[in-house]
């Protein structure tokens, strides 16, 4: 993204889309939450994902909209990473009372979503825990895959077995960093119960949760159930929306700005508040993308060989409270790309205002 664009995002008007007056806008951004409230508000890279903005674009977004903290899901945001680069970036989100919160995306090489950019496994984690550690980050977020990992060899449970011995191989490097791995339920690899073992046989002393409660949708869970199986082991939190409808070969979901679909916000936030305090939620909205869940046909319960049918009966009741919803299509005149970038501003800032009005999420 050029300087340009970002400039257009990140200012009032442009947020607004141009098409609310001033008044409206600056309502929006006025934070609702009161000097009790200790559920940080922040976001991640993705939500902007159509911007594609670098780790210093996102920090200037989340100082202009008053924001806690931002969440990186891998390293490619970082325009360097060269130590002085990162003491620049850490000193102006210390000034402006940010918390980064670092992540290097899939770390088991048996993934379909693992990358090699930076060599095997163990290089992405020495480098990760590197930059973690200059950015004063208390996690280092990490992730086995995608949903289609559990329809590979074996099922999940190899991959699980990879990270968990590769974690602790780590133990050491993370206790003298003083930070802990978030490992995080990502597009339907993990349901909260196979996480929440993971995180046992590591160690709770150099891991914990990032929980996804919209991902917990991909995995057949009811959110709030899967959250609190995860408990206390949370350590920091994206955060979207959900509809989920039935169709004839099981359900369909689709994510959208948080406020306007069937997850209980302010359930979530208190549950933070009181179990995982400080623990911040971010934002990442990811919308217009309808995704399928064909649990009426046989093939796809290879990939939930143990799942049972009472740990399936909370996501069924999610089904039968949405119905369809619509994808958003750019107006006639407006490219495709330049639609998507409006949407997902409108929809962060829909979500940042449902969470500090309705949810008392946010310190600032």
């Amino acid at each position: 993204m050029n300087r340009r664009d970002f400039t257009r995002m990140t200012g009032l008007g442009a947020l607004a889309l141009n098409t609310m007056p001033t008044a409206a806008t600056a309502n929006m951004l006025v934070s609702k939450t009161g000097p009790d409230s200790n559920v940080p508000l922040g976001i991640c890279n993705h939500s902007l994902r159509a911007w594609r903005p670098n780790v210093t674009q996102l920090l200037d977004f989340a100082i202009e909209h008053q924001l806690d903290s931002i969440q990186l899901n891998t390293l490619d945001p970082f325009e360097s990473l060269e130590n002085k680069h990162l003491t620049k970036i850490k000193k102006k989100a210390k000034a402006h009372d940010i918390s980064v919160y670092v992540g290097i995306g899939s770390i088991s090489e048996k993934s379909l979503r693992y990358s090699d950019k930076f060599g095997d496994a163990k290089t992405l984690i020495k480098e990760g825990i590197r930059v973690a550690k200059a950015m004063d980050s208390p996690i280092l977020g990490v992730r086995i895959g995608l949903l289609e990992d559990r329809y590979t060899e074996g099922g999940i449970r190899p991959k699980m077995d990879e990270v968990i011995k590769l974690m602790k191989s780590f133990r050491q490097e993370m206790l003298d960093a003083g930070i802990k791995f978030a490992f995080e339920n990502h597009a339907g690899d993990m349901r909260a119960e196979e996480l929440k073992g993971l995180i046992e046989e590591t160690g709770t002393d150099i891991c914990g949760a990032f929980f996804d409660p919209g991902n917990a949708i991909y995995a057949l869970e009811d959110p709030i159930s899967a959250m609190k199986i995860l408990g206390k082991y949370i350590l920091c939190c994206s955060a979207r929306d959900v509809v989920v409808w039935q169709v004839d070969d099981g359900a369909v979901f689709q994510w959208t700005a948080i406020g306007e679909g069937v997850m209980d916000y302010q359930s979530i936030a208190s549950f933070l508040r009181d179990n995982c305090p400080g623990v911040p939620l971010h934002l990442e909205i990811i919308s217009n993308s309808p995704r399928p869940l064909p649990y009426l046909k046989n093939e796809f319960w290879k990939g939930f060989p143990d799942l049972k049918a009472k740990d399936f009966m909370d996501f069924l009741n999610i089904t039968q409270k949405g119905h369809p919803i619509d994808v958003a299509k750019a107006p006639p005149g407006m490219d495709k790309k330049s639609f998507e970038m409006e949407n997902q501003k409108d929809e962060l800032l829909r979500s940042i205002k449902y969470l500090r009005k309705e949810c008392n999420v946010g310190r600032k």
